[in-house]
């Protein structure tokens, strides 16, 4: 008989950081897959010689996070970090550091005076509420300004709103723009951490790595942060309720704590990849078609044969488990239903030089219009790209009502009108059509709870955590499938 502890649906990066804990607690572990290749949409490939990322990424909360958290607990292997950088916005006449505290708001002029002393009341406003424990996630943005903004001033919102839940202002929460603004952060210690996972004993290699490899590769700032928090993790614990008003008056750096993967993303895949024990056994072009249960409790799954096990981790698109597990209750199925999803284009061009627009370290918003999201990923590893090249990851959200065809067109007619000069410098085009997370956090939208409705069947991704963004995410969502497993006598 098929046997296993532990059966994971799904060899994205989710399932894959599932089975890695889930097999350092003990447990033989089966990941079913359906595609060929695992990591989803964390993961990198080559084209014509430029090693393009899934999406473009930035990588969060490295300092004091969910994925610092897994690192330290369950890897062998430690990705390299570089420091992220800075947030840039660019116009057709400007480009400048996107505000990060009250002073450079009042500075900000690419916006009209009275407007950016506006928004620096409403982000003050939602501060101090969010502060002292008022939920904004019903509030849009755009209900939070007044209506006698410039069109300038709404399009930035805008945009920065379609970045952080790929949805408008009118459907992305206050506190989804305090929290991806990170104004407001979240954070996961090591005492934090054992408390909702109980004690467990470190790889014997991970420290090791972390404080010889990690720490001595990574840029300086981004390094002293990291040792900062090995040293004393509970310090660096956010304990002042008004931390996030302060940063917002003095802050010099809302990238604080983001990195980018040395070597691209598939470095943050090798780690986890390469951290598998023995135990753990992958199948790919393996499409789990039930979710096998016996009186209210999940016994196993099918693909072509039956797989068993008295535990299943769902990491696939939680709005498709009804199609694949019956008798769920008709609530569930409803509230499954309520997941919003959005599409993303990733536009990838290879460059035959290195341009000066691009000779910066961090990413660029263009924000009228038709908004997007843009890293020149080469920046931070020149390897990414052949010798004297440069890579560039354009990232617009597509508008489904729309042809892919004509959003693929309008995307680049907006990098050729924001970077006149880039079209002759262009060899390689690679077009990415992706949902970049399986949930969008909106206002109305819905996301899976950790625990399904059968016993022992549970679900992890970035529909089962609304925190942060991406791979971040998804290790936010790990870490509560651990807790609620260690709550169900099912961890250790």
């Amino acid at each position: 008989m098929n046997k296993y502890d532990v059966i994971v649906v799904g060899a994205g990066i989710s399932g894959l950081l599932a089975a890695l804990t889930l097999s350092k607690h003990g447990k033989k572990v089966l990941i079913l897959e359906k595609s060929e290749h695992v990591g989803g949409n964390c993961n990198s490939y080559t084209v014509d010689g430029f090693q393009v990322d899934t999406g473009a990424h930035a990588i969060t909360h490295l300092a004091v996070g969910p994925l610092k958290m897994l690192m330290d607990n369950y890897f062998d292997y430690i990705p390299v970090f570089e420091n992220y950088g800075n947030y840039h916005i660019r116009t057709e006449n400007s480009f400048q550091k996107v505000p990060s505290n009250l002073k450079d708001f009042v500075t900000f002029d690419m916006l009209p005076t009275k407007d950016r002393l506006i928004l620096s009341q409403a982000i003050t406003k939602a501060l101090t509420l969010s502060t002292f424990g008022v939920n904004l996630s019903k509030q849009s943005a755009y209900d939070a300004l007044p209506n006698n903004l410039s069109k300038d001033t709404y399009d930035f919102v805008d945009a920065i709103s379609y970045f952080l839940s790929g949805k408008s202002m009118k459907e992305t929460s206050v506190h989804r723009m305090l929290t991806g603004s990170s104004f407001v952060r979240d954070s996961v210690t090591q005492e934090q951490f054992e408390s909702i996972v109980g004690p467990k004993e470190k790889p014997q290699h991970a420290e090791s790595i972390l404080k010889s490899i990690l720490l001595s590769n990574l840029r300086t700032s981004l390094g002293s942060k990291l040792v900062g928090v090995l040293e004393n993790p509970i310090k660096s614990t956010v304990s002042n309720p008004l931390i996030s008003i302060s940063r917002f008056a003095i802050s010099t750096d809302t990238a604080k704590s983001q990195g980018y993967p040395r070597k691209g993303l598939k470095s943050v895949l090798n780690s986890v990849l390469y951290s598998l024990p023995d135990t753990v056994e992958i199948q790919t072009n393996s499409e789990v078609k039930r979710i096998i249960t016996n009186e209210g409790r999940v016994t196993g799954v099918e693909t072509d044969q039956a797989y068993y096990a008295n535990i299943v981790i769902y990491t696939g698109f939680a709005k498709d488990l009804p199609d694949i597990v019956e008798d769920l209750p008709r609530s569930y199925i409803d509230d499954l239903a309520g997941i919003i999803q959005t599409k993303s284009l990733t536009a990838w061009l290879g460059l035959d030089q290195k341009m000066d627009e691009f000779n910066y370290i961090g990413s660029e918003i263009w924000f009228k219009d038709t908004p997007y999201w843009a890293m020149p990923i080469s920046n931070y590893d020149k390897s990414l790209a052949p010798k004297e090249k440069q890579l560039v990851g354009f990232v617009f959200v597509i508008d489904e009502n729309k042809t892919v065809e004509s959003e693929i067109q309008k995307a680049y007619d907006t990098i050729y009108r924001a970077h006149p000069l880039i079209e002759k410098h262009v060899e390689m085009e690679h077009n990415q059509i992706t949902i970049p997370e399986k949930a969008a956090v909106t206002i109305s939208g819905k996301f899976a709870d950790v625990r399904s409705p059968i016993k022992n069947l549970y679900v992890a991704g970035t529909d089962a955590d609304k925190r942060s963004m991406g791979v971040t995410r998804a290790a936010y969502s790990i870490i509560e499938m651990l807790g609620a497993l260690n709550e169900d006598k099912n961890l250790h």
